[in-house]
């Protein structure tokens, strides 16, 4: 099977899940600067949450550049992919309402963190239907960040119920450590 219809499906639902996003931001009331002043929360959350479904959408890019071939099991990977960002509007909306409440910052997490697993399955699906010589194992490897970025979700959610602060900031780690796609899967297909 071939990857194009994985890939335009992908990028559909991603479309959507920004434009819900973006549907969730009401229009100020009134006509001054001050009635911005309660949208702050929510626009922070919404920018943070773009740029997070902007990195998945970047990587899986970069990832599906060196994939040739796919199967039933690379496709339902990507459909639990695409099931936790598709919760990512929900959890938005939500904290951006609630801003450091422990509950939204947790459940914020819980999606993440989900996202996370399924990238990191969908990339072992991938794996399995390649060769260990192919430029994706080659440019894949043990898969570090992945593993990393799972680790460190975990992290955040035991730490959210003591500090959602510090939740927050490992969020925020988490999405500068894939903000630049694997430059090994360009280097490796360079090659």
């Amino acid at each position: 099977m071939t990857k194009g219809r994985l890939e335009a499906f992908s990028d559909g639902v991603i479309a959507i899940i920004i434009t819900i996003m973006v549907l969730e931001l009401k229009v100020p009331h009134g006509t001054e600067w001050s009635a911005l002043k309660p949208l702050i929360p929510l626009l922070i959350a919404y920018i943070v949450s773009f740029i997070y479904i902007g990195i998945y959408w970047n990587n899986h890019h970069h990832l599906f550049q060196a994939v040739k071939h796919v199967d039933g099991r690379v496709l339902w990977s990507n459909l639990h992919l695409l099931f936790w960002l598709s919760l990512v509007p929900v959890v938005t909306h939500w904290i951006g309402e609630n801003h450091t409440a422990v509950v939204p910052v947790s459940l914020y997490g819980v999606v993440l963190i989900g996202a996370g697993i399924a990238y990191f399955l969908l990339v072992r699906a991938l794996l399995a239907r390649h060769d260990r010589e192919s430029a994706l194992a080659e440019a894949i490897g043990r898969d570090f960040k992945g593993i990393v970025s799972v680790a460190l979700y975990a992290v955040a959610l035991l730490a959210a119920p003591w500090s959602t602060w510090i939740a927050l900031a490992i969020y925020g780690v988490v999405a500068v450590i894939w903000l630049v796609p694997d430059t090994r899967i360009e280097k490796r297909l360079r090659e």
